[in-house]
C-alpha cells in the first residue's frame, strides 16, 4: 500500500502555491502570463515583502531563465517554491494527474470525487474522499470546489 506523509502539511503546500499564482495573475496586468520587474515588486509588496529595487532586479535576474526581461508563472513558481516540497503525495498526485489526462478533456475541471476515484486506482487508497476534496481545495483558484487539468499541471509543475 502506498504511503503518505503529513497530509494537511502537504495540502497546505499546495494552498502556499495557490496564493503565489493568485498573486502572479493579479499583477500579471496584460493576462499574457509574465510579468515585468515593476509587476514584480508589486506581486512581493502585496506577499508583505518590502523589497528594494536593487532587490526585485537582483529577483528578476535569479528568476528569468530565458533571459528574455519578464519572468513566466512558471519561472516565478520555480524561484519561489524550489525549497518546497509534497513529499510522497506528488509522486502520487503526479501519477493521477497522468490518469486524469486520459479521461478529462484540458478545459474539464477535476473535484475531490474524480481525484479520489483516480487515487484509488493508481493504488493509493489510505485517502478518502474527504482528503481528495482537501487536496482539490488547495488548488481550487476561483472556489467552485474543482480544479482545471491546467491549474493541476501548474501546481505539480512548482514541485517537479
Amino acid at each position: 500500500m502506498a504511503q503518505l506523509g503529513s497530509l494537511s502539511q502537504e495540502t497546505e503546500t499546495l494552498s502556499h502555491v495557490l496564493r503565489l499564482v493568485q498573486a502572479f495573475r493579479a499583477f500579471d496586468s496584460d493576462n499574457d502570463g509574465s510579468i515585468t520587474a515593476a509587476e514584480l515588486g508589486g506581486i512581493m509588496g502585496s506577499l508583505g515583502y518590502n523589497s528594494s529595487e536593487q532587490e526585485v532586479k537582483a529577483m528578476m535576474q535569479r528568476g528569468d531563465t530565458n533571459r528574455d526581461g519578464r519572468l513566466s508563472i512558471e519561472e516565478f513558481l520555480d524561484m519561489n517554491t524550489n525549497e518546497l516540497g509534497l513529499g510522497s503525495l506528488g509522486a502520487f498526485l503526479g501519477s493521477a494527474f497522468e490518469a486524469l489526462t486520459v479521461d478529462f478533456e484540458s478545459g474539464e475541471a477535476v473535484t475531490g470525487e474524480d481525484l479520489h476515484g483516480v487515487m484509488r486506482e493508481i493504488g493509493v487508497d489510505q485517502l478518502s474522499v474527504e482528503d481528495c476534496q482537501a487536496i482539490v481545495a488547495s488548488m481550487d483558484a476561483d472556489g467552485d470546489g474543482a480544479v482545471s487539468l491546467e491549474e493541476f499541471r501548474l501546481m505539480l509543475n512548482s514541485f517537479l
